[in-house]
């Protein structure tokens, strides 16, 4: 393609913009600070980057800026999601069942932890010594529960309250088929999801054949070897003769853990990375001048 001046240029080798030095220096200088007097600006703060102004300050604002200032109402806890398998929505809500009421009893102590626990209730009397003790200066510190911290502030409360009608309401035909799962056909195997389909039909040869004495020789499971032994408990008694043991020395070589070299600042070699003279004085070839060109894309 014809450029301006008579030059060409091919769709397949990039343009490469060479700028001066002067250019490159300009663009890397940062950028000026045009409000010196603003404090340093904080991720997460409702502080603005600049002071604003008194005109600002004392602008009225219209009343289609007050309908757009109003928060979004939350209604996400308000929703029911509807079931899934094919469970029958419930008309009524708010009211547990009684599989939920079963489910939400506190979970009862076995017999046995019943016999093992030391004493009868979590409460226990306190003796008079402990009763009379005068605590020191530093138990009474720690004894001091931890205060809020200043910057924290109580929950809100609820923006709006739902009535008892709301929560008693029945939902009506069109409710109760929008809340339906949506149910997706695999369009990948479109003929196996018909109504009656079976992948292979057994002949009825085969439902009458029987079986020969190697079939049911090969059908049989395998069994485990004679000498396998299962898996034994993980705490077992040490015998006898395993406590008076003693060691030998092959067996204290064996046990001393492995060493290896030191890691972090202490072992940092300062002359990992330092240049030789020799490789200072060092010329290139063309060859080399050549490999070291960044690959233009």
């Amino acid at each position: 393609m014809a450029a301006a001046g008579g030059l060409y240029a091919s769709s397949c080798i990039p343009y490469i913009c060479e700028c001066p030095r002067s250019r490159i220096y300009e663009l890397a200088e940062p950028k000026p600070v045009y409000c010196e007097s603003s404090p340093t600006l904080v991720w997460g703060n409702q502080e603005t980057i600049w002071t604003l102004s008194a005109g600002a300050m004392t602008a009225r604002p219209s009343s289609r800026v007050l309908y757009l200032s109003k928060p979004k109402k939350d209604f996400s806890k308000y929703q029911h999601r509807p079931l899934i398998g094919g469970r029958i929505v419930l008309t009524k809500f708010g009211y547990p069942s009684e599989r939920l009421l079963r489910l939400a009893e506190p979970k009862k102590y076995l017999p046995a932890f019943l016999e093992k626990r030391s004493r009868e209730s979590p409460e226990w009397p306190v003796s008079l010594a402990a009763q009379n003790y005068n605590p020191s200066k530093r138990i009474l510190e720690l004894a001091r529960p931890k205060g809020l911290h200043p910057d924290f502030k109580p929950p809100r409360e609820v923006p709006t309250q739902v009535s008892r009608l709301a929560t008693s309401a029945k939902a009506s035909a069109r409710v109760q088929k929008l809340a339906e799962p949506l149910v997706k056909e695999l369009a990948c195997c479109t003929r196996h999801n018909q109504p009656g389909f079976v992948i292979s039909m057994a002949s009825m040869p085969s439902t009458k054949a029987v079986a020969s004495p190697r079939t049911i020789e090969l059908a049989k499971p395998k069994q485990l070897p004679s000498k396998f032994k299962p898996p034994r408990d993980p705490e077992w008694r040490v015998t006898e003769a395993a406590k008076r043991a003693v060691a030998t020395p092959r067996i204290l070589e064996l046990a001393q853990p492995t060493s290896r070299p030191r890691t972090g600042l202490s072992a940092l070699n300062s002359d990992a990375f330092r240049v030789k003279q020799a490789a200072l004085k060092a010329i290139c070839s063309e060859r080399l001048n050549e490999l070291a060109q960044p690959v233009r894309r």
